[in-house]
């Protein structure tokens, strides 16, 4: 994610940043504190890490990261993407052993990081690009099915077969719910009721008050109220005796489990299986924040994977929360941090009393998101062709895993572009030129196909132009543009004209067909316009994106 702080006007850093903005910073860190404790414990827990994991992770990044990295109010964390993958490694290294599986996952997290280090060194962070956008939507909202397939089932407060296959924890959601456990299900689901009248809410007041925050606190008392510090039977409807499920107790088991001693939560990461298939798998499946910021995100993750930590990626939630709050500098990051380790050194108690449930429900409401029917209808609205890339990237990740599921997604974007006419020698090659036209115009020429997996060279072109100028792009010899490359211009074109002060202008635009009305959906150029010279490019008419 790029940096939510840039502006035309960026603020003070380091001590004089402090002593200038010290009271809106600290306002802000300690609101995204109350969203990132909760959703640290739930993602920690999600993932197969102890509870302590996330808040591990969270604190390096928010007292170290923050002061290496270049952004100014972005939160790196532990966030619900990483659920999949995490798990997946835990249960595939560890083999049975969740202990097990859980060191040697930070061991891979560990690998992960050194190469995230030196992709950030060499600036190798511009890799991301060759992932199209429909199939990293999809990779999403598969992420988002499986968070929702698996929490459910602990919002109920039952437990899934031991082993299911994902498709049988699935199937498995009807039995769940006619067998849940009353005391439990009503934390959960008063939960996932508080976080939708959360997000349907306008009143500006209100929604200043954390919905976690509720969540947490609500869920608490209920424990309180059922007695959850105490194991005992239930009897929440005694007449249904008949029902073998109310012979079950309820307990501490439904509560996080947290040592007293912050410091006993340290693990230490095991590399015996560094020879291993399923090993190297967890490494390259690991999804880093490919930008400027890439190598202190990565030494935070290499001290969070030394010392026990989920990995840690720029979280846009809480970022976003960040802006909200009123933000001005790193030092927002730096309170949020060193808020989360005063909280678990001084009251470790509490952190026990909040129960999975309400956790789960957390999870539950943003794997929603993730997958949500209008992200559906986002990716309908730009083509037909991406949507099912879209729904192809989902079955994939569902039916294998994550890197399966997105390699299958690539595989067939690459498919409809050869059908669709795309050349061998440009589906790795673009063909651009870059001119400067007088002192104030630069002149950029694109030829052949634009597409996902070709434009690396062009967007490391267009980031060394100088800011300020009249930037214009003869798009009527390119007879094929996709849409992430359109996504891409559009971006271009925002913050050239945002953060550099110059503008851009597209033409040749009138010689493409679309395929569908969406305005960043994929060109190709018309049957009759294939053959035609290249127009000159004199007479510029300013078309945006």
């Amino acid at each position: 994610m790029s940096d939510l702080s840039q502006s035309l006007e960026e603020p003070k850093t380091g001590l004089a940043g402090l002593k200038e903005n010290w009271r809106s910073d600290l306002l802000s860190g300690f609101l995204v504190f109350l969203i990132a404790l909760p959703l640290c414990l739930g993602i920690s827990m999600a993932s197969g890490f102890p509870p302590s994991a996330g808040i591990i992770t969270a604190i390096i990044g928010g007292i170290i990261v923050s002061r290496i990295s270049g952004s100014f109010i972005t939160i790196n964390g532990p966030a619900a993407g990483l659920i999949v993958v995490v798990l997946d490694a835990v249960q595939a290294l560890g083999e049975g052993d969740a202990m097990a599986g859980y060191r040697y996952t930070l061991a891979a997290i560990v690998i992960a990081s050194v190469l995230q280090i030196l992709m950030g060194v060499f600036k190798a962070g511009r890799l991301s690009s060759f992932f199209p956008a429909s199939v990293i939507h999809g990779m999403l909202a598969a992420i988002g099915i499986i968070i929702m397939a698996k929490q459910i089932h602990v919002v109920l407060g039952t437990t899934p077969e031991k082993g299911s296959s994902l498709f049988s924890t699935i199937a498995q959601i009807p039995h769940s719910i006619m067998n849940l456990n009353p005391e439990i299900a009503i934390i959960g689901l008063s939960g996932l009721v508080i976080l939708i009248i959360w997000s349907l809410l306008k009143n500006p007041t209100l929604k200043m008050i954390p919905a976690p925050l509720i969540v947490v606190l609500v869920g608490i008392g209920l424990a309180k109220y059922f007695d959850l510090d105490h194991e005992h039977m239930y009897l929440f409807l005694p007449d249904a005796h008949f029902l073998p499920h109310h012979e079950e107790t309820v307990g501490p088991k439904f509560l996080v489990a947290i040592s007293e001693n912050f410091m006993s939560s340290f693990y230490f990461p095991d590399f015996s299986k560094i020879t291993s298939l399923e090993f190297w798998e967890a490494v390259v499946t690991r999804h880093s924040n490919l930008d400027k910021d890439l190598t202190a995100v990565g030494a935070g993750n290499l001290l969070a994977g030394l010392i026990g930590g989920l990995p840690m990626i720029a979280e846009i939630v809480r970022s976003s929360a960040n802006v909200n709050n009123g933000a001005k500098t790193s030092w927002a990051n730096f309170f949020h941090g060193a808020l989360l380790l005063l909280f678990v050194v001084l009251f470790p108690r509490l952190i026990h009393s909040i129960p999975l449930s309400a956790l789960a429900a957390l999870l539950v409401f943003t794997g929603f998101r993730l997958a949500s029917p209008k992200e559906f209808a986002k990716v309908m609205g730009i083509g037909k062709e991406q949507l099912f890339m879209f729904l192809v990237t989902i079955v994939g990740v569902l039916a294998t895993d994550l890197l399966v599921g997105v390699v299958i997604g690539i595989f067939t974007k690459f498919t409809i572009h050869m059908l669709r006419g795309v050349r061998l020698n440009n589906l790795f090659k673009i063909h651009f030129v870059v001119e400067h036209i007088d002192d104030k115009t630069i002149l950029v020429e694109i030829v052949g196909a634009a597409i996902f997996s070709n434009f690396i060279a062009l967007k490391n072109a267009l980031a060394q132009l100088e800011p300020g100028k009249r930037v214009v792009f003869q798009l009527n010899n390119a007879y094929m543009i996709d849409h992430t490359v359109m996504e891409f211009l559009h971006d271009f074109e925002h913050n050239y004209a945002t953060h550099g002060g110059g503008t851009c202008e597209f033409i040749g635009m009138e010689t493409h067909d679309t395929y569908s009305k969406h305005p960043l959906a994929v060109r190709r150029m018309k049957t009759d316009n294939m053959t035609r010279r290249k127009s000159d490019h004199h007479g510029v008419s300013q078309t945006p994106l």
